[in-house]
């Protein structure tokens, strides 16, 4: 890898459980490609995140002998290369919750970066705070998650309602959807850090990526999961 592309953290997965992730949306596909394929070719597992249809395609037209293991996932607009890491049955399982469809590619990228690494992940949809019965009907199937990701826009009540209704971690993302004051996220960003939870953690607007490794530390360092 030319370092003036790059400088991979080739060590990121013995060191933290994790790979490093290429940010795709300031790369070019010149750039996406060259370091899709050093991971690799270096064994390690490749994901590209924040990459539009667009870029996917000129990134793919780049890789031609890649075509067969190069997949490009349009509701977490990603990028991977190669096969995820296998499912351990001791892993534990994490739910990723929106409060509607419209937080679907925040919550898809963070079902993705997880399943990349090996971890069992599952969707729950459209169970916002707006129709609250949504989400008690599902109290159920929340407590057989062994961490929460929590993605809502608006005003991002539903992490709090979450952390207030089960036990287990619940890691609150601020989907920047919303008219008018909910100013591209940062109302539901200062909802969840204010929040009357306690110990809600929360990641930074759209950050679905983040939040899929914060649950991968939890899983690691419980020992509920090996690294990948």
């Amino acid at each position: 890898m030319n370092p003036d592309i790059a400088r991979l953290d080739l060590q990121r997965r013995q060191r933290l459980g994790m790979v490093e992730a290429i940010w795709g949306e300031h790369k070019s596909a010149d750039q996406i490609a060259a370091i899709l394929l050093s991971l690799q070719q270096q064994g390690e597992l490749a994901l590209a995140t924040r990459v539009d249809p667009g870029k996917a395609e000129a990134v793919a037209q780049r890789l031609p002998q890649e075509a067969a293991s190069l997949n490009y996932h349009p509701d977490a607009r990603c990028l991977t290369l190669g096969a995820p890491a296998a499912l351990n049955p001791e892993q534990g399982e994490v739910l990723v919750l929106s409060g509607g469809t419209s937080d679907l590619p925040v919550a898809s990228e963070a079902q993705l970066a997880l399943h990349w690494h090996g971890i069992r992940c599952d969707r729950l949809l459209d169970v916002g705070v707006a129709g609250l019965h949504r989400l008690l009907d599902q109290q159920d199937r929340l407590r057989q998650a062994r961490v929460l990701i929590v993605c809502a826009g608006m005003e991002g009540a539903l992490p709090t309602v979450v952390a207030g209704l089960v036990p287990q971690p619940v890691i609150a993302v601020p989907v920047s959807v919303g008219y008018g004051v909910s100013a591209g996220g940062m109302a539901a960003l200062h909802g969840m850090l204010a929040s009357c939870a306690p110990g809600l953690s929360v990641v930074n607007i759209d950050n679905g990526y983040g939040a899929a490794m914060a649950a991968l530390r939890i899983l690691l360092s419980s020992g509920a999961a090996e690294g990948p």
